[in-house]
C-alpha cells in the first residue's frame, strides 16, 4: 500500500471519458497527438491523483440527529441513545415521512459536498426505511441521483440495518420480510449491487446475518457486512466465510477475524470518523491489519447519526493519527483499494490507460500533505469523466 507509483513531472492524456496515456510528460507527449482544440490544464506545482472513492456511506435520509450528538458529548453512549428510541430508528421515522423528491434533494447536497472534497465515486446504502416501501424509495432516490449527479453511486440494500419499532418482539417476522419481500423486489428491479447487514451485538446475530445474506446471494447481490463494531461477535469471520466483498468497521475484530480476512479476498473497510464522532477511545487496528497482510480501504461512513461528514480528506487525517497510516497508505486506501471494495478496480482508482477519467488536482506540492494539512479542503480542480466539474484551472491556449 506504500507503492503509489509516484511520477515526477507527470502527465495524463484524456479522450472523451477515458485516460489514454499516463506517465512522464515527455513520454506522454511523445505518444499522443495534441490537436489545436485540445484543452490543456497546467498543474505545475500540484499533485494529481485518481478521484477519491468512498466505499461506505449512508447518504439517503431525512432530518438530522444533532441533538443526539449533544447527548453523546454529555455522556450518553450510542447504545443508550438507541435504547431510548434514538439512533437508527429515529432516522427511520423521519425518512419514512419523506417523499422521493425530499430524499433526493437532501442527498444531493451531501453529494455536492463530497464532490467538492475530491470524491468521484460513492457507495450509497439504504437502511433508513426498514419497510419494503421506504427501502425501495431510498434505492429509487439513489437511482435518480445516479442519473443526475456527476458522482457515480454504487447502490447497496441495507434493509437489515436495525429491527424497526413495529417489529420489536417479532424480529423473525421482519427478517422473513427482508428475505422474502424486500430482497426479491430489489433484485427484480436491479436497484442494488450489494446487500449489507448490521451483524453485531444488539442488532443482527451471526446466524440471522448468514440467513439474510444467503437470501441476498441467491438473488445475485454481492455481499457486505457491518461487522465487529460494537462487540467482538465473529462478524469478520462470517464475512470472509461467505466471500463478502468487504467487512466494514471492525473496531473490535478478533485475532481469528484478522486471520480470516488475511486469508480471504474480503476487503477491510475502515471508518475512523465513526470512532472520532462517537468520542470513542477505541479504533480499528488498522496498522496491524496492513502489517499482517489484510487489504484495507478507507471510507467516511457519512450518515445521519454516528459520523456526519462527507470528507474523505478528514478520514485520511484520522487514519494517519489513529491507525498510524502513512500518507501513501491513505491514498491507496481511498483509491485503488476502495475501488476493489466496490468491484470496480478495473475501471476506477488508478491513473492508467483505459481507466475512467476521474482525477483531482490538489493544492499541494507533496502528496504527504494530505493527512498533514487537515481541516481544510485541498482540492484545486476536479475532473469527472473527462470533464472539469469544479475548480479554477489554468487553461493554456
Amino acid at each position: 500500500m506504500r507503492d503509489i507509483g509516484l511520477i515526477e513531472d507527470g502527465c495524463v492524456a484524456i479522450t472523451d471519458q477515458h485516460i489514454v496515456a499516463a506517465g512522464s510528460t515527455d513520454d506522454v507527449m511523445a505518444s499522443v497527438v495534441v490537436h489545436d482544440h485540445c484543452r490543456v490544464i497546467d498543474a505545475s506545482g500540484r499533485v494529481v491523483t485518481p478521484g477519491l472513492i468512498d466505499p461506505h456511506t449512508h447518504p439517503i435520509y431525512a432530518g438530522n440527529r444533532a441533538g443526539e450528538f449533544e447527548m453523546r458529548i454529555e455522556g450518553k453512549s450510542y447504545e443508550e441513545i438507541a435504547a431510548a428510541g434514538g439512533g437508527i430508528r429515529a432516522s427511520v421515522r423521519m425518512t419514512r415521512d419523506a417523499g422521493l423528491d425530499e430524499l433526493s434533494s437532501a442527498a444531493r447536497r451531501r453529494l455536492d459536498r463530497m464532490l467538492a472534497h475530491g470524491t468521484t465515486t460513492v457507495e450509497a446504502k439504504s437502511g433508513y426505511g426498514l419497510s419494503a416501501e421506504s427501502e425501495l424509495r431510498q434505492l429509487q432516490a439513489i437511482k435518480q441521483l445516479n442519473s443526475e449527479h456527476p458522482i457515480d453511486l454504487v447502490p447497496t440494500f441495507l434493509g437489515a440495518h436495525e429491527i424497526p419499532d413495529e417489529y420489536q418482539g417479532r424480529r423473525e417476522e421482519y427478517i422473513e420480510l427482508v428475505c422474502n419481500e424486500m430482497i426479491p423486489a430489489v433484485a427484480k428491479d436491479r436497484l442494488a449491487v450489494f446487500s449489507d447487514v448490521f451483524c453485531d451485538r444488539g442488532v443482527y446475530t451471526n446466524d440471522e446475518s448468514a440467513y439474510i445474506q444467503s437470501a441476498a446471494a441467491g438473488h445475485g447481490l454481492a455481499l457486505k457486512f457491518h461487522a465487529d463494531e460494537l462487540a467482538t461477535t465473529g462478524g469478520a469471520e462470517l464475512a470472509a466465510e461467505m466471500n463478502a466483498v468487504s467487512a466494514d468497521h471492525l473496531i473490535r475484530i478478533s485475532d481469528d477475524g484478522l486471520k480470516a480476512l488475511q486469508q480471504s479476498r474480503t476487503m477491510a473497510v475502515l471508518l475512523p470518523g465513526t470512532s472520532f464522532s462517537l468520542g470513542a477511545h477505541k479504533f480499528a487496528p488498522g496498522r496491524r491489519m496492513i502489517d499482517e497482510g489484510v487489504a484495507v480501504a478507507l471510507a467516511t461512513d457519512c450518515n445521519a447519526g454516528s459520523c456526519n461528514t462527507e470528507s474523505l480528506q478528514m478520514a485520511a487525517a484520522l487514519a494517519a493519527q489513529y491507525f498510524r497510516f502513512t500518507a501513501a497508505e491513505c491514498w491507496t486506501a481511498m483509491t485503488a483499494n476502495a475501488a476493489w471494495a466496490l468491484l470496480k478496480a478495473h475501471r476506477i482508482g488508478s491513473l492508467a490507460p483505459g481507466f475512467q477519467a476521474d482525477l483531482v488536482i490538489w493544492d499541494m506540492e507533496d502528496y504527504r500533505e494530505l493527512p498533514y494539512h487537515f481541516g481544510v479542503n485541498l482540492v484545486d480542480t476536479l475532473v469527472k469523466n473527462g470533464r472539469v466539474v469544479n475548480g479554477k484551472d489554468k487553461v493554456s491556449p
